[in-house]
């Protein structure tokens, strides 16, 4: 079992949308740290302390060094995917500025959203969210498809403040 220090580091090496997106980027292909400096558009050292932070607390792990195109050696990283039963306090916030960096820049037709309002018993509330939070834990743990399309998701649920 983790031990407190443990929870708490794990929790802020997850609390940086710089951090999650390194995660999404890693997911389905391992990266350098060069590579992963030039997707977000970030300085390499930058990004280097980002991977070593998500490296010592075991959320992307190290593939086998290679020679880049001068001969300089190279470290792919990969996700492990034990981010997604991580707790993080208070973590929408960080959760939703990631969602909204992903998605600057994409056109329109690009993205498929979906908005709905809804008055529910407690019971059923309970019963909606667990259902989508199987269905999307089971593809999220699926093998990655190496012909398949990278995608992605982002739900929120929130009390109509509105409404009631």
């Amino acid at each position: 079992m983790a031990t407190d220090e443990e929870v708490q580091a794990r929790a802020r090496a997850l609390s940086s949308p710089v951090r999650l997106r390194i995660l999404r980027l890693c997911l389905h292909k391992a990266r350098t740290n060069k590579e992963i400096a030039d997707l977000l558009g970030i300085n390499p050292a930058t990004s280097l302390h980002h991977v070593r932070t998500l490296l010592a607390n075991g959320f992307i792990e190290a593939e086998e060094e290679r020679r880049g195109k001068r001969g300089a050696k190279e470290v792919p990283y990969r996700a492990t995917k034990k981010s997604w039963g991580t707790r993080i306090p208070d973590a929408s916030p960080v959760l939703v500025e990631t969602f909204l960096q992903e998605i600057d820049g994409l056109a329109p037709d690009e993205m498929q959203i979906m908005r709905v309002g809804l008055k529910l018993s407690e019971e059923d509330q309970k019963e909606f969210l667990q259902r989508m939070s199987d269905l999307v834990t089971e593809y999220a743990f699926r093998p990655s498809d190496e012909d398949g399309l990278a995608t992605s998701l982002f739900v929120a649920h929130h009390v109509d403040q509105t409404a009631n």
